[in-house]
């Protein structure tokens, strides 16, 4: 037991390790697939003690992972309050303009 857990925790020290300063271009959907992983394969292996609670840890752990990294992808619009006092939307393009005070 005491083996199997020193490698589950040398596993998680080396994928959290890479995931210290993401870059700002980063895919949130791999990084969360595999930090959900490497923590639903510790818990499962903690819960159970068998090989079958990893794995199926690592599955639960990587697929939730992975879809709350992907909602962190997802394009947001960019409302903000102007010191002028109207709401403006910064597009992908870089340009700003002027939108409807409901949006902010």
């Amino acid at each position: 037991m005491t083996i199997r857990s020193g490698l589950a925790l040398a596993l998680a020290v080396a994928t959290f390790a890479g995931t210290v300063a993401p870059a700002a271009a980063q895919n949130n959907t791999v990084g969360g697939a595999l930090i959900g992983g490497t923590a639903g394969a510790l818990i499962g292996g903690a819960a159970t003690g068998t090989a079958g609670g990893v794995a199926a840890g690592a599955i639960i752990g990587g697929t939730t992972g992975a879809i709350i990294g992907n909602q962190q992808d997802r394009n947001r619009a960019y409302y903000f309050w102007g010191n002028d006092g109207r709401c403006y939307l910064r597009q992908s393009n870089g340009a700003v303009v002027r939108v409807s005070r409901g949006n902010c």
